[in-house]
């Protein structure tokens, strides 16, 4: 799918291929082979550079090439109610054009939208870039704050039932905190390579900084590294609730196990007194009308004894 955008002050207006001006941004979101080749003959990139973003497995990186600069970053997706991965985001920056690449639709570009007109501007093609890294990383935060939340209902749950379900769903988690760590890592080296560029009067034609652009490239980077603190902070904090609770699972079933085997002892002494009185054979206690009252007595207090010997060696 393809859009093309161009801002104009407070509106965002729709072009089209044979309407393309200066400062225009080029949205592909899962784009066919046409499309990339369209996008290719408008704004002079070549496809290698369009195709980057388009492998799910593409780490963050810059690059440039042929007067063009590519930032792939790993952006935060959230797919179902626990599951939570990463995406790379390919943004280029030509002379003229910005393009961004993206396998999904995903938030982080849904906020750049004609209700948000006002708040970033195509043809301020640096500080366009720099928002759009800006949203990445406070995303992240958000989804974070949402696996904190989630993980404080999954030990709320666990207290109660004890079921695997809640264990899963930890683990679900836990591998959504594994993607952000290595995204967001990588993201940091691209952050920090773009603050280098800076000082590249080479490059000045493809991203040049102001002052209030480098600020909000500061802000992202710190916003950056706030997410990696807290990604290292819950990580800790999952794995020793994950290796907690499984001990009590494990703990409370050996403590099912070791009262259903005290019972299945106790049960047995009984069943074997009537056992030995069941006999075919000349029996103690066979003549006296009383007898079978004798021998409940005596298989009751057997098992008495039994559940007092076992409660002592807390069996029970």
């Amino acid at each position: 799918m393809l859009h093309i955008y161009k801002s104009n002050c407070t509106t965002l207006n729709t072009l089209t291929p044979d309407t393309v001006e200066k400062g225009a941004w080029f949205n592909l979101i899962n784009p066919t082979a046409d499309e990339l080749n369209k996008t290719a003959a408008l704004t002079g990139v070549n496809l290698e550079m369009l195709k980057a973003a388009l492998d799910e497995e593409e780490s963050s990186r810059t690059e440039i090439e042929d007067e063009c600069l590519l930032v792939i970053t790993n952006i935060p997706v959230l797919r179902g109610k626990d599951g939570y991965d990463t995406l790379p985001l390919g943004i280029i920056v030509t002379a003229d054009h910005f393009i961004t690449v993206c396998l999904e639709q995903n938030a982080v570009l849904s906020e750049f939208c004609s209700e948000n007109a006002r708040l970033f501007s195509t043809f301020k093609k640096t500080r366009f870039l720099f928002q759009i890294l800006y949203k990445s990383a406070a995303y992240y935060l958000r989804y974070l704050k949402q696996i904190n939340r989630r993980t404080d209902e999954i030990e709320t749950y666990l207290r109660k039932s004890m079921k695997n379900q809640e264990l899963f769903d930890l683990l679900d988690l836990q591998k959504g905190l594994t993607y952000f760590s290595v995204s967001l890592r990588s993201n940091g080296i691209v952050l920090d390579r773009l603050l280098r560029m800076r000082t590249n009067s080479q490059l000045q034609h493809l991203i040049k900084m102001y002052e209030e652009d480098e600020d909000l490239l500061e802000d992202v980077i710190i916003e950056n590294k706030q997410a990696i603190e807290m990604v290292e902070m819950y990580t800790h904090i999952l794995n020793g609730m994950m290796d907690t609770f499984a001990s009590i699972i494990s703990n409370n079933l050996n403590i099912v196990m070791k009262f259903l085997a005290s019972m299945t002892i106790i049960l047995a002494i009984p069943t074997m007194i009537a056992s030995f009185f069941g006999m075919n054979v000349p029996i103690p206690l066979a003549d006296y009308p009383l007898g079978f009252l004798y021998i409940v007595i005596i298989a009751f207090l057997l098992a008495v004894l039994t559940v007092l010997g076992l409660w002592r060696k807390r069996m029970l």
